[in-house]
């Protein structure tokens, strides 16, 4: 059940305070449908697939093309998916001020933006970088509007569990990107994202939860409640620090460093997921975990690359000499 205090905090909340950030940047309408906030972690995971491939680093234009190609894929799919809600979205107090419901933007001059973007990642990507990471930035975008947005949110509890895949693509798109295939630490990347999004959204989705309710969103807090919730984010969040410590195997090079550094962040989202389960009506908390799964991803991210480093190179090999020296000496005594 969800106590009073919470329902009372969750009803006074004004737009302003379930996303604090839009009071402190105020975006062109023309921008804020493309959801630019989301684009700089879809890069990073793409950096990610990129260090764990045998092709790292990319040349400069490479790696500008892809890069600039992915970050249009995600504006069009942003633009897409604020184009299909925009009914939906003038009923959510969280988004009635977005540009389409607010009549800031007409829906031809969005769908004409989202076309163009489209064009233009595609030129970007087949000219620059190769057909693969193209046809996967097609696909996270197919997926994101169809499968996600237009099938599933609206129909199942489990939307963002299936509709993950649209925000794992981007690794495969890297992977493409530095060696023109999908090797499996590239696949590895893509189901740790495909794990984590569940903890991410559904601790959103415990913050929004009434708003979802008012429209009829089927959001997992919804149907099942906070209390399930928090237990259904605690089994993906285990599952999540499962499969980064996988990351030591994926990576070609520098696995015992990214290993060792990776330990405090899942030490921080296992805390973080704890507390919320202790206590799933706690709006701070839930919004507390929101805000640190997108700083555990970009994380991760960053790890993979510093791993790459020539400096983590060297201190992985220095650790892996230590570390036979240690099991050595322990089997021979």
């Amino acid at each position: 059940m969800v106590s009073s205090s919470a329902e009372s905090f969750r009803a006074e909340l004004t737009r302003e305070e379930i996303v604090p950030s839009r009071k402190k940047i105020k975006l062109p309408p023309w921008l804020e449908v493309a959801k630019p906030r989301l684009i700089p972690l879809l890069l990073a995971t793409t950096l990610g697939g990129m260090a764990l491939s045998e092709g790292w680093p990319l040349s400069s234009s490479r790696l500008v093309c892809t890069l600039l190609g992915g970050a249009l894929a995600a504006a069009a799919a942003g633009a897409l998916n604020c184009l299909w809600e925009q009914d939906l979205d003038k009923r959510m107090k969280r988004t009635s001020e977005r540009a389409l419901p607010s009549g800031k933007l007409s829906p031809s001059a969005v769908f004409a933006g989202a076309i163009t973007c489209t064009f233009a990642a595609s030129l970007l990507l087949i000219g620059g970088v190769n057909c693969l990471a193209a046809g996967l930035s097609l696909l996270g975008l197919c997926a994101y509007v169809l499968l996600y947005t237009a099938f599933l949110k609206p129909r199942t509890s489990q939307n963002i569990v299936i509709g993950g895949v649209a925000g794992a693509i981007p690794p495969l798109v890297g992977a493409a990107a530095a060696t023109g295939q999908i090797g499996i630490s590239a696949w590895w990347l893509f189901s740790l994202v495909m794990v984590w999004t569940p903890v991410h959204f559904w601790a959103l989705a415990i913050f929004l939860k009434d708003d979802y309710q008012s429209v009829g969103i089927p959001m997992l807090p919804v149907v099942k409640g906070t209390s399930v919730t928090a237990k259904a984010i605690s089994r993906y969040g285990l599952l999540t620090v499962f499969l980064s410590a996988f990351g030591i195997l994926a990576l070609p090079e520098g696995g015992l460093v990214y290993g060792i550094l990776v330990v405090p962040f899942n030490s921080r989202l296992l805390q973080m997921i704890n507390r919320l389960q202790s206590e799933p009506d706690d709006m701070s908390r839930a919004k507390g975990l929101f805000r640190w799964s997108i700083l555990y991803m970009f994380g991760i991210c960053l790890l993979l690359v510093i791993s790459r480093m020539s400096i983590a190179v060297h201190s992985d090999h220095q650790l892996s000499i230590l570390l036979e020296d240690a099991l050595s000496k322990f089997f021979n005594v």
